[in-house]
Protein backbone atom coordinates (compact mmCIF):
# COMPACT_ATOMS: atom_id res chain seq x y z
CA UNK A 1 0.00 0.00 0.00
CA UNK A 2 1.25 3.34 -0.70
CA UNK A 3 2.83 5.32 2.21
CA UNK A 4 0.86 8.50 3.23
CA UNK A 5 3.91 10.96 2.67
CA UNK A 6 4.28 10.19 -1.36
CA UNK A 7 0.01 9.94 -1.63
CA UNK A 8 -1.19 11.89 -4.25
CA UNK A 9 -3.89 13.67 -1.59
CA UNK A 10 -0.95 14.45 0.43
CA UNK A 11 1.07 15.91 -2.42
CA UNK A 12 -2.04 18.10 -3.51
CA UNK A 13 -2.64 19.49 0.14
CA UNK A 14 1.58 20.38 0.21
CA UNK A 15 1.13 22.03 -3.03
CA UNK A 16 -2.50 23.55 -2.74
CA UNK A 17 -2.47 24.71 1.14
CA UNK A 18 0.39 27.03 2.03
CA UNK A 19 1.96 26.65 5.44
CA UNK A 20 1.63 30.29 7.22
CA UNK A 21 3.95 31.15 10.47
CA UNK A 22 2.84 33.48 12.76
CA UNK A 23 4.61 35.20 15.75
CA UNK A 24 2.06 36.47 18.25
CA UNK A 25 4.51 36.73 21.72
CA UNK A 26 7.07 39.09 22.42
CA UNK A 27 9.79 36.04 22.13
CA UNK A 28 10.11 35.80 18.35
CA UNK A 29 10.84 32.09 18.75
CA UNK A 30 7.54 30.97 19.69
CA UNK A 31 6.37 31.25 16.16
CA UNK A 32 2.58 29.27 15.11
CA UNK A 33 2.67 27.07 12.19
CA UNK A 34 -1.38 26.91 10.31
CA UNK A 35 -2.69 25.77 7.18
CA UNK A 36 -5.86 27.62 7.01
CA UNK A 37 -7.97 26.35 4.23
CA UNK A 38 -11.76 27.21 2.76
CA UNK A 39 -13.83 30.44 2.87
CA UNK A 40 -12.28 33.56 4.78
CA UNK A 41 -15.10 35.34 6.07
CA UNK A 42 -16.34 32.18 8.31
CA UNK A 43 -15.11 33.93 11.53
CA UNK A 44 -15.85 30.27 13.46
CA UNK A 45 -14.05 27.92 12.07
CA UNK A 46 -13.20 24.50 13.10
CA UNK A 47 -9.30 24.24 14.28
CA UNK A 48 -7.35 21.04 14.53
CA UNK A 49 -4.57 20.17 17.27
CA UNK A 50 -2.07 17.84 17.11
CA UNK A 51 -1.09 15.30 20.14
CA UNK A 52 2.62 14.81 20.99
CA UNK A 53 3.87 13.36 18.41
CA UNK A 54 1.84 15.53 15.61
CA UNK A 55 2.57 18.67 13.62
CA UNK A 56 -0.23 20.36 11.30
CA UNK A 57 0.31 17.99 8.53
CA UNK A 58 -1.25 15.33 10.24
CA UNK A 59 -4.53 16.53 9.92
CA UNK A 60 -4.39 17.01 5.94
CA UNK A 61 -7.43 14.61 5.03
CA UNK A 62 -9.87 16.51 7.07
CA UNK A 63 -8.39 20.00 5.70
CA UNK A 64 -8.94 18.80 2.10
CA UNK A 65 -12.12 16.73 2.64
CA UNK A 66 -13.95 20.00 5.18
CA UNK A 67 -12.58 22.71 2.89
CA UNK A 68 -13.64 21.18 0.04
CA UNK A 69 -17.23 21.35 1.06
CA UNK A 70 -17.43 24.51 2.21
CA UNK A 71 -16.03 24.75 5.73
CA UNK A 72 -13.33 26.77 6.98
CA UNK A 73 -10.50 24.55 8.73
CA UNK A 74 -7.19 25.56 10.06
CA UNK A 75 -4.82 22.72 10.92
CA UNK A 76 -1.83 24.18 13.53
CA UNK A 77 1.17 23.35 15.33
CA UNK A 78 2.21 25.20 17.89
CA UNK A 79 5.63 26.55 19.64
CA UNK A 80 7.18 25.63 22.72
CA UNK A 81 5.70 26.75 26.20
CA UNK A 82 6.52 25.38 28.99
CA UNK A 83 3.25 25.97 31.04
CA UNK A 84 -0.70 25.21 30.06
CA UNK A 85 -1.48 29.22 31.07
CA UNK A 86 1.45 30.41 28.91
CA UNK A 87 -0.21 28.10 25.98
CA UNK A 88 -3.34 29.49 26.74
CA UNK A 89 -2.72 32.76 26.16
CA UNK A 90 -0.58 32.64 23.19
CA UNK A 91 -3.05 30.95 21.59
CA UNK A 92 -5.76 33.30 22.40
CA UNK A 93 -3.42 35.91 21.21
CA UNK A 94 -3.46 33.80 17.57
CA UNK A 95 -7.30 33.74 17.79
CA UNK A 96 -7.03 37.63 18.70
CA UNK A 97 -4.61 37.87 15.24
CA UNK A 98 -6.54 35.62 13.14
CA UNK A 99 -9.91 37.87 13.95
CA UNK A 100 -11.25 34.90 15.25
CA UNK A 101 -14.05 35.57 18.79
CA UNK A 102 -15.14 31.81 18.88
CA UNK A 103 -14.17 28.61 17.23
CA UNK A 104 -14.85 24.93 17.17
CA UNK A 105 -11.94 22.88 18.62
CA UNK A 106 -10.73 18.91 17.31
CA UNK A 107 -8.05 18.25 19.77
CA UNK A 108 -6.33 14.66 19.48
CA UNK A 109 -4.63 13.49 22.82
CA UNK A 110 -2.78 16.22 24.13
CA UNK A 111 -4.55 18.60 21.55
CA UNK A 112 -7.62 17.53 23.00
CA UNK A 113 -6.29 17.92 26.55
CA UNK A 114 -5.31 21.37 25.39
CA UNK A 115 -8.36 21.95 23.86
CA UNK A 116 -10.34 21.38 27.11
CA UNK A 117 -7.81 23.56 29.28
CA UNK A 118 -8.16 26.40 26.89
CA UNK A 119 -11.70 26.72 26.91
CA UNK A 120 -11.93 26.07 30.17
CA UNK A 121 -9.21 29.10 31.36
CA UNK A 122 -11.41 31.80 28.65
CA UNK A 123 -15.08 30.70 30.14
CA UNK A 124 -15.46 34.24 31.72
CA UNK A 125 -15.29 35.80 28.00
CA UNK A 126 -16.09 32.06 25.96
CA UNK A 127 -13.56 31.73 22.92
CA UNK A 128 -14.26 28.07 22.78
CA UNK A 129 -17.69 27.20 20.96
CA UNK A 130 -17.75 23.48 20.40
CA UNK A 131 -14.73 20.68 21.20
CA UNK A 132 -14.57 17.41 19.74
CA UNK A 133 -12.34 15.46 21.74
CA UNK A 134 -10.92 12.53 19.70
CA UNK A 135 -9.00 10.05 22.22
CA UNK A 136 -7.84 12.21 24.38
CA UNK A 137 -8.24 12.69 28.18
CA UNK A 138 -9.07 15.18 31.16
CA UNK A 139 -6.48 14.37 34.11
CA UNK A 140 -2.45 14.48 33.16
CA UNK A 141 -2.48 11.74 36.08
CA UNK A 142 -3.36 8.87 34.09
CA UNK A 143 0.15 8.76 32.47
CA UNK A 144 1.94 8.42 35.91
CA UNK A 145 4.72 10.65 35.27
CA UNK A 146 3.37 13.59 36.52
CA UNK A 147 7.32 13.45 38.72
CA UNK A 148 9.39 13.72 35.64
CA UNK A 149 7.32 16.40 33.84
CA UNK A 150 9.66 18.99 34.73
CA UNK A 151 12.56 17.11 33.97
CA UNK A 152 11.67 16.59 30.53
CA UNK A 153 13.48 19.63 29.51
CA UNK A 154 17.18 17.73 30.23
CA UNK A 155 16.42 14.80 28.06
CA UNK A 156 18.43 14.20 25.19
CA UNK A 157 15.94 13.87 22.00
CA UNK A 158 16.33 10.49 21.30
CA UNK A 159 15.12 9.65 24.31
CA UNK A 160 11.88 12.04 24.50
CA UNK A 161 11.14 10.05 20.86
CA UNK A 162 11.34 6.33 22.42
CA UNK A 163 8.99 8.04 25.17
CA UNK A 164 6.61 8.67 22.92
CA UNK A 165 7.24 5.97 20.63
CA UNK A 166 6.60 3.33 23.42
CA UNK A 167 2.72 4.32 23.10
CA UNK A 168 2.40 3.90 19.53
CA UNK A 169 0.42 0.65 18.75
CA UNK A 170 2.17 -2.56 18.63
CA UNK A 171 1.67 -5.91 17.12
CA UNK A 172 -0.16 -6.61 13.73
CA UNK A 173 -2.00 -3.93 12.55
CA UNK A 174 -3.94 -3.72 9.24
CA UNK A 175 -2.13 -1.66 6.24
CA UNK A 176 -3.92 1.94 6.75
CA UNK A 177 -3.21 1.74 10.04
CA UNK A 178 0.48 1.05 9.66
CA UNK A 179 0.58 4.00 7.00
CA UNK A 180 -0.58 5.95 9.52
CA UNK A 181 1.88 4.56 12.05
CA UNK A 182 4.84 5.22 9.59
CA UNK A 183 3.69 8.40 8.75
CA UNK A 184 3.35 9.78 12.46
CA UNK A 185 6.83 8.20 13.30
CA UNK A 186 7.82 10.84 9.88
CA UNK A 187 6.59 13.71 11.87
CA UNK A 188 7.94 12.64 15.18
CA UNK A 189 11.30 12.71 13.62
CA UNK A 190 10.72 16.06 12.17
CA UNK A 191 10.15 17.74 15.70
CA UNK A 192 13.55 18.59 17.99
CA UNK A 193 14.29 18.40 21.33
CA UNK A 194 12.75 21.58 22.80
CA UNK A 195 9.59 20.82 20.92
CA UNK A 196 9.44 17.26 21.90
CA UNK A 197 10.36 18.46 25.82
CA UNK A 198 7.50 20.92 25.70
CA UNK A 199 4.84 18.78 24.97
CA UNK A 200 5.65 16.19 26.69
CA UNK A 201 5.82 18.54 29.85
CA UNK A 202 2.63 19.74 29.22
CA UNK A 203 1.37 16.48 28.89
CA UNK A 204 2.30 15.15 31.83
CA UNK A 205 2.15 18.47 34.63
CA UNK A 206 0.01 17.79 37.33
CA UNK A 207 -3.70 19.37 35.92
CA UNK A 208 -6.83 18.52 34.99
CA UNK A 209 -10.10 19.97 33.54
CA UNK A 210 -12.65 21.72 35.66
CA UNK A 211 -16.22 20.36 33.85
CA UNK A 212 -17.94 23.13 35.64
CA UNK A 213 -15.97 25.67 33.55
CA UNK A 214 -16.88 24.54 30.06
CA UNK A 215 -20.85 23.43 31.06
CA UNK A 216 -21.70 25.52 27.75
CA UNK A 217 -19.66 24.33 25.37
CA UNK A 218 -20.97 21.54 23.29
CA UNK A 219 -18.85 18.28 23.40
CA UNK A 220 -18.66 15.52 20.73
CA UNK A 221 -16.00 12.30 22.29
CA UNK A 222 -14.54 10.32 19.81
CA UNK A 223 -12.47 7.14 20.51
CA UNK A 224 -11.78 3.83 19.38
CA UNK A 225 -12.91 0.58 20.49
CA UNK A 226 -8.73 -1.35 19.34
CA UNK A 227 -6.02 -0.94 20.53
CA UNK A 228 -4.61 3.27 21.93
CA UNK A 229 -2.56 4.55 23.65
CA UNK A 230 -5.76 5.69 26.10
CA UNK A 231 -7.03 2.87 28.88
CA UNK A 232 -10.49 2.10 29.50
CA UNK A 233 -10.69 3.77 32.69
CA UNK A 234 -9.26 7.25 31.04
CA UNK A 235 -11.71 6.90 28.63
CA UNK A 236 -14.91 6.19 31.54
CA UNK A 237 -13.22 9.35 33.30
CA UNK A 238 -14.47 11.30 30.02
CA UNK A 239 -17.76 10.03 29.79
CA UNK A 240 -18.32 10.85 33.06
CA UNK A 241 -16.55 14.71 32.73
CA UNK A 242 -18.97 15.29 29.84
CA UNK A 243 -22.50 13.14 30.98
CA UNK A 244 -24.52 15.25 28.07
CA UNK A 245 -21.57 15.14 25.26
CA UNK A 246 -21.97 13.19 22.05
CA UNK A 247 -20.12 10.29 21.23
CA UNK A 248 -18.74 9.20 18.02
CA UNK A 249 -17.10 5.66 18.49
CA UNK A 250 -15.26 4.08 16.02
CA UNK A 251 -14.70 -0.28 15.47
CA UNK A 252 -10.88 0.62 15.08
CA UNK A 253 -8.45 3.30 13.88
CA UNK A 254 -5.69 2.83 16.80
CA UNK A 255 -4.00 6.46 17.95
CA UNK A 256 -4.66 8.26 14.76
CA UNK A 257 -7.87 7.21 13.36
CA UNK A 258 -8.38 10.91 11.43
CA UNK A 259 -5.12 9.14 8.79
CA UNK A 260 -6.30 5.27 9.12
CA UNK A 261 -10.15 6.48 9.13
CA UNK A 262 -10.75 9.75 7.96
CA UNK A 263 -14.25 9.11 6.01
CA UNK A 264 -15.34 7.83 9.30
CA UNK A 265 -13.87 10.86 11.31
CA UNK A 266 -14.90 13.46 8.98
CA UNK A 267 -18.40 12.76 8.67
CA UNK A 268 -18.69 12.49 12.51
CA UNK A 269 -17.15 16.20 12.26
CA UNK A 270 -19.71 16.91 10.08
CA UNK A 271 -22.66 15.56 11.63
CA UNK A 272 -21.03 17.57 15.09
CA UNK A 273 -20.52 21.02 13.21
CA UNK A 274 -24.01 20.29 11.83
CA UNK A 275 -25.95 21.29 14.87
CA UNK A 276 -24.80 25.01 14.48
CA UNK A 277 -25.37 25.57 10.75
CA UNK A 278 -27.73 28.89 10.46
CA UNK A 279 -26.30 30.21 13.38
CA UNK A 280 -23.70 32.77 13.65
CA UNK A 281 -21.11 29.87 14.86
CA UNK A 282 -21.81 28.19 11.25
CA UNK A 283 -18.12 26.84 10.21
CA UNK A 284 -19.22 26.46 6.54
CA UNK A 285 -20.23 28.44 4.24
CA UNK A 286 -24.56 28.98 3.08
CA UNK A 287 -23.03 30.79 -0.35
CA UNK A 288 -20.84 27.03 -1.06
CA UNK A 289 -23.73 24.57 -0.46
CA UNK A 290 -27.36 24.53 0.45
CA UNK A 291 -28.68 22.46 3.73
CA UNK A 292 -30.39 20.31 1.51
CA UNK A 293 -26.91 19.49 -0.60
CA UNK A 294 -25.28 18.69 2.64
CA UNK A 295 -28.34 16.57 4.44
CA UNK A 296 -27.71 14.78 1.14
CA UNK A 297 -23.83 14.90 1.46
CA UNK A 298 -24.11 13.29 5.08
CA UNK A 299 -26.45 10.81 3.98
CA UNK A 300 -24.53 9.29 1.26
CA UNK A 301 -21.50 9.77 3.42
CA UNK A 302 -23.19 7.42 6.20
CA UNK A 303 -24.59 4.81 3.75
CA UNK A 304 -20.59 4.61 2.03
CA UNK A 305 -19.36 4.29 5.89
CA UNK A 306 -22.05 2.11 7.16
CA UNK A 307 -21.25 -0.36 3.74
CA UNK A 308 -17.54 -0.37 3.85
Amino acid sequence: MEEIRVSPDYNWFRSTVPLKRIIVDDDDSKVWSLYDAGPKNIRCPIIFLPPVSGTAEVFFQQVLALSGWGYRVISLQYPVYWDLLEFCDGFRKLLDHLQLDKVHLFGASLGGFLAQKFAEVTHKSPRVHSLILCNSFSDTSIFNQTWTANSFWLMPAFMLKKIVLGNFAKGPVDPKMADAIDFMVDRLESLNQSELASRLTLNCQNSYVEPHKIKDVAVTIMDVFDQSALSHEAKEEMYKLYPNARRAHLKTGGNFPYLCRSAEVNLYIQIHLRQFHGTRYAAISPEMVSAEELERHLFSSLMRCLLA
